[in-house]
């Protein structure tokens, strides 16, 4: 005999509605929050919220976030939802000083983060949140200071020889020339950039394309469906995290654990000396005084493994994208040209850290390329508490998400005339002063800013100066007319690779 009705049949109907409206109930549960509270916002949609076509792999979070910005137009905040939490957009810049500097204590912590299990993505500077965050970036910070960088210069100076011999291996015809796919050069250059001046290994990428580290480089970001969602579950959508169990070096993790295990406990032991991270890391730690806060060897590796990867995957990108704009205004290409060969007749064809880091169209051509070509479009936050917007009748609740749209703002004519033009006078002397604060930050801005600014910079300028001192380059039949990116991966990425022509400069 059925419980609620005169059959089984019917009872069994009820059930199963009521668990399916429960359901939906449980799934919307949050779709009100920006209705409620007064703020435009993206209609949502059963259980992908407005990132459908993000999980799919079918849009680019780069993109996803460029519509929202542009949806928002006139609007100081709007908001949407990526799966079933709220999420919101802050477009105006005085709002962004207060997130980012003015209040940063009420947003101190990010919304990306390693999973639990994986030691190398949870407790590294650039992921983790408060408490421990504050104590680590404190340690970490005097790593890398203009000191600290000039001592390591020589090191770059070993790779620059091997590129050289890259260079002669291309085989490149003095007339026509030769395509060569530049985002995995620039890779290749940046790995062996890091390799020798972070941990005192010659990773040999340039001259071995089959080389460990430049493999796992390229396995970390690969562009696969499970990768896509792994990294957007790091990256954007924690809901995603228990479904992926994602790791932040992906199938490197065991890899770059036992490598730099090794190359710590070694440096330890035999107390040899090469002023590069490592050094640094080891120093640091065994300098504390009594009481204070110590990292343990997993903590110290976990350090050393997120420069492998901020290290060459930023730099190398902005490099390549550099190049390709460069490759497309040879006016801009010639003036640059002219300016890092004067610098350099004039230091004896000697490179010094002094000229590569005070050279001013090379700094403008490189800030450019990021306001154009941010490696990751967007920089996010938690509320700590609840909040209310000045200016505002918005008040937000603790541990609400906050997007800060690097490229919308980055791009936004109403702070960038013509902004799809590549023009790198918009960062010289006369003009840097017009830029409206809080609308340009590729390495975000206030306390928790990239610690590793001065030597992203630094590896750009030196790989430019590589390149440009050497080749004219120039668009070959492969060049993208417009660049397409890649829906797979969370950075910005071109589709294939990225083919340029290069041919040697007459001597």
């Amino acid at each position: 005999m059925a419980i609620l009705t005169t059959n089984w049949t019917q009872d069994l109907f009820f059930y199963i509605t009521l668990l399916l409206l429960g359901l939906y109930f449980y799934l919307t549960r949050n779709f009100n929050q920006w209705k409620k509270i007064g703020v435009k916002y993206l209609p949502p949609s059963i259980l992908f919220g407005n990132i459908r076509e993000c999980i799919l792999g079918k849009q680019t979070a780069y993109d996803f976030l460029q519509d929202v910005y542009k949806i928002g137009e006139g609007e100081k905040l709007i908001g949407f939802y990526a799966m079933d939490r709220p999420y919101l957009m802050v477009r105006e810049p005085e709002l962004l000083r207060r997130v980012f500097v003015k209040d940063f204590h009420n947003f101190s912590n990010r919304l990306m983060a390693g999973y639990k299990n994986d030691v190398l993505g949870s407790f590294n500077v650039f992921l983790i949140n408060n408490p421990p965050w504050k104590q680590l970036r404190q340690k970490l910070t005097p790593l890398f200071t203009t000191g600290r960088l000039k001592k390591m210069f020589h090191l770059f100076m070993e790779i620059n020889e091997d590129f050289q011999i890259y260079c002669d291996k291309l085989d490149i015809d003095d007339k026509i020339g030769k395509p060569v796919d530049v985002k995995e050069t620039c890779a290749s250059l940046t790995t062996d950039f890091i390799g020798i001046s972070a941990y005192g290994m010659k990773f040999n990428s340039l001259l071995n394309p089959k080389a460990e580290f430049r493999r796992y480089g390229r396995a970390m970001f690969k562009s696969t469906y499970l990768r896509h969602l792994e990294t957007l579950a790091i990256f954007f959508v924690p809901a995603l995290r228990p479904l992926t169990n994602p790791k932040f070096f992906g199938d490197g993790s065991d890899f770059i654990m036992d490598t730099f295990h090794y190359v710590i406990k070694e440096r330890i032991k035999s107390r040899q000396k090469r002023d590069d991270l490592v050094d640094a890391l080891i120093q640091m730690n065994e300098s504390q005084i009594d009481g204070a806060y110590k990292l343990n060897l997993d903590q110290l590796i976990a350090q050393a493994a997120i420069f492998f990867s901020a290290g060459f995957e930023t730099s190398s990108t902005t490099m390549s994208f550099a190049l390709y704009e460069l490759a497309k205004n040879q006016e801009i290409q010639n003036k640059l040209r002219e300016e890092i060969l004067t610098a350099m007749e004039k230091a004896g064809g000697k490179l010094t850290y002094e000229w590569v880091t005070s050279i001013p169209y090379l700094h403008m051509v490189i800030n450019e390329t990021m306001r154009l070509y941010p490696v990751l479009a967007w920089v996010d936050r938690i509320a700590d508490n609840d909040y209310t917007f000045p200016g505002t009748n918005v008040t937000i609740q603790k541990n609400t998400a906050l997007v800060l749209p690097m490229k919308g703002l980055q791009t936004d004519p109403k702070y960038w005339p013509n902004p799809q033009i590549f023009d790198p006078d918009r960062f010289s002397d006369e003009n840097k002063n017009n830029i409206v604060p809080f609308t340009f930050f590729p390495f975000g801005l206030g306390p928790r800013n990239c610690i590793g600014e001065r030597l992203g910079y630094l590896q750009a300028k030196l790989g430019l100066i590589n390149f440009i001192s050497r080749f004219t380059i120039t668009p070959c039949e492969q060049t993208p007319k417009t660049i397409t990116f890649d829906p797979l991966r969370v950075f910005t990425y071109t589709r294939g690779g990225l083919y340029l022509n290069f041919r040697k400069l007459a001597k």
